[in-house]
């Protein structure tokens, strides 16, 4: 029939193969959960990147899922370029006008079940992942006192530091 719209629903294994063969890693939004007890934020993660860029895989919590991939591209642009990024220490330059940030490792163990799609990716096998945190709009870490409280939730930090 004239004007009808291909039908582009391919499998999810197949995206995500897709944009690691495309890109050297995939990205997974995932939507917040508002009925969650506690509301759940919404985040974007990482899959493939270790054997992209020899770093853990990354979440990123609070942000459109456009601004992670973006975030996140830029993220392996650097590790590919050679950066090396610490996990457990604050960054400058990563960030516009010169705002921290923060890689911390996440317990999978405690966490594991927001990456679903992950583990199913790895088929079981161990991987690791690490929480890109970052500060509010006055510059605060969400572990600071000055952190912004109202966005406690659209950032919560499920890392770990050491």
């Amino acid at each position: 029939m004239a004007g009808e719209l291909p039908d582009f629903h391919i499998p999810h294994a197949e995206k995500i193969e897709w944009m690691i063969e495309t890109d050297g890693f995939a990205v997974e939004p995932v939507a917040p959960d508002p009925d969650a007890d506690p509301p759940r934020a919404g985040y974007t993660y990482t899959i493939g990147f270790g054997d992209h860029t020899g770093f853990a895989d990354v979440v990123v919590f609070g942000l459109t899922p456009v601004a992670a991939r973006g975030l996140i591209g830029l993220v392996a642009d650097l590790l590919r370029g050679g950066t090396e990024i610490p996990v457990g220490a604050e960054v400058v330059g990563l960030l516009d006008n010169e705002l921290r940030a923060c890689f911390v490792p996440v317990d999978l163990e405690q966490w594991g079940g927001l990456f679903d799609v992950a583990a199913s990716w790895y088929r079981g096998e161990p991987f690791a992942m690490n929480q890109l945190i970052y500060p509010d709009r006055n510059g605060f870490m969400p572990y600071e006192a000055g952190f912004d409280q109202r966005l406690r939730f659209a950032q919560p930090v499920i890392g770990t530091f050491a």
